[in-house]
């Protein structure tokens, strides 16, 4: 299989700089602050109990896996919104397009370039993530549900920077709307819900003071929590520590018990955990293939034709 060329230019060019070193070790740096920190609280807390303190380490893994979540969330987006509007800035994209690659693959090259650095932090941050499986006694297939998350996680943000990329020209304006697509999917997607939940007729439910209907169909708004990262990570950190679903209570409390309706028929099992990421999976590629049309020269020569 032939390596895509962007991607072996440019993480040969990375790797030869301090650059990575130095990520690697602030990386790791935070991560070993975070890890020491936590346990100082642990010890203060169980200081004086009675009860086991091994007990109390197993949230080592909760704690550090999203310390690392939340670095990647924040700087993947921060590589790839600078690929496209770089090259343009240092007037290399002309002939960068020149070749023989697709646009597509000159996309798939930058966000894979991102993937590969970011996992390359993750990975190098194994040795401190065993501590938690070692001291907490969890069960090391936690890890690679870690591993698959933090890959879903710099590929969905690696789509967003890139698309941004492709729609602005400077590097500081696509970074600043990655993090405004951010905002769009933490927070706009849990408007629908929270509306909702405010209005006289959901309240009124809630209190018995109207009858229950079989399956009200506004309480489908909460559907857009499946495309919500902050109730990804606690629906998954939930089922892995206390084996519960947190949407599943969240549909039994909305629905008052009703055993029916599409709401509840999503969130019973791993139903949502798979229709959520199979959504992030297909938010990503559609984010791909836009930034492709963006870029792609063709697709200018035939407006300006027009």
């Amino acid at each position: 299989m032939r390596l895509n060329p962007i991607v072996k230019k440019d993480i040969k060019v990375q790797s030869r700089s301090m650059k990575m070193s130095w990520g690697v070790f602030s990386y790791e740096l935070i991560l070993a602050l975070v890890f020491f920190l936590s346990m100082l609280i642990i010890r203060n807390r169980n200081m004086y109990s009675t009860d086991n303190i091994y007990s109390a380490m197993v949230w080592l893994y909760p704690v550090l896996a999203v310390t690392q979540f939340v670095i990647l969330g924040i700087v993947t987006p921060v590589r790839t919104a600078s690929s496209i509007s770089g090259e343009k800035e240092r007037q290399t994209f002309d002939i960068m397009m020149t070749t023989s690659m697709s646009p597509f693959s000159v996309i798939i090259g930058k966000v894979m370039t991102a993937t590969v650095q970011s996992m390359f932090y993750v990975i190098a941050s194994m040795p401190v993530m065993a501590l938690c499986f070692v001291i907490g006694g969890m069960s090391w297939s936690y890890l690679f549900w870690f591993l698959a998350i933090s890959l879903l996680i710099s590929l969905f943000s690696a789509s967003i920077g890139i698309l941004c990329s492709s729609l602005c020209r400077k590097s500081i304006s696509a970074v600043i709307m990655s993090y405004g697509f951010y905002l769009i999917f933490f927070v706009a997607t849990a408007l629908p819900g929270i509306l909702y939940a405010a209005t006289p007729r959901y309240r009124a439910y809630q209190y018995g003071t109207t009858a229950a209907p079989g399956s009200d169909p506004l309480q489908n708004l909460f559907l857009f929590l499946l495309v919500n990262p902050a109730v990804y990570l606690t629906e998954f950190f939930s089922q892995i520590m206390a084996g519960e679903s947190v949407v599943n209570g969240l549909s039994d409390s909305i629905g008052v018990g009703q055993q029916k309706g599409l709401l509840h028929s999503v969130a019973s099992g791993n139903t949502w955990m798979i229709l959520s990421t199979v959504l992030f999976l297909g938010i990503s590629f559609l984010f791909l293939w836009l930034a492709a049309r963006r870029i792609n020269p063709a697709r200018k020569a035939f407006r300006k034709r027009k």
